[in-house]
């Protein structure tokens, strides 16, 4: 893992950081998902490999045994990183939330922190409704990314509203690579 960018992409909900990640993973083949644990439920119509969905007792055993590089309770499920083994050559790519940044940036200071934010409130809402969130659900991750945005946008190296996809992930590829070049 020391040869490889760790690249942490976070925000709030319902902002498209899986949409994006699965693109900039698609597009570099030098990047690595590492995928996140969970002990949510699958959303209907959510890959089966958007996460690994885990019970409790799975997710607190991995804890035990320090077999996360980051992990959180957000909302009333956990979530966590596994420490990645990605292949060599590789660079890392984290999809999480800002709790599990702020574990990795103190344990990464190199780690390279792409915050993303939606072009609205209103447009926020609307994707998490979108994608299949109870209003229940849609009202605590609203409240939540209040919360988060402020901490979010201190912490990171880059900030970036994901109002084009297409531009977001675009500029997300042109600061890698710019990453890449700084360090060799």
């Amino acid at each position: 893992m020391s040869d490889s960018l760790i690249i942490v992409v976070s925000g709030p909900g319902g902002v498209g950081k899986s949409t994006i990640v699965e693109e900039l993973v698609k597009r570099d083949p030098r990047l690595w998902l590492s995928r996140s644990w969970t002990t949510r439920e699958r959303r209907p119509g959510e890959a089966i490999d958007a996460y690994n969905f885990v019970t409790r007792e799975q997710f607190q055993q991995r804890i035990d045994a320090n077999g996360f590089l980051e992990w959180t309770e957000f909302i009333g499920n956990m979530y966590g990183t596994p420490n990645p083994e990605p292949p060599l050559g590789r660079d890392i790519v984290l999809e999480i939330e800002v709790d599990g940044a702020q574990q990795v940036k103190l344990q990464h200071p190199e780690a390279v922190l792409l915050f993303v934010l939606p072009p609205s409130r209103e447009e926020q809402k609307a994707r998490l409704h979108g994608r299949g969130d109870a209003d229940n659900k849609v009202e605590q991750r609203l409240k939540k990314a209040e919360e988060e945005e402020p901490v979010g946008k201190a912490l990171a190296d880059y900030v970036l509203i994901n109002d084009d996809l297409g531009q977001t992930i675009h500029d997300m590829l042109a600061l890698i690579v710019a990453r890449r070049e700084k360090q060799s």
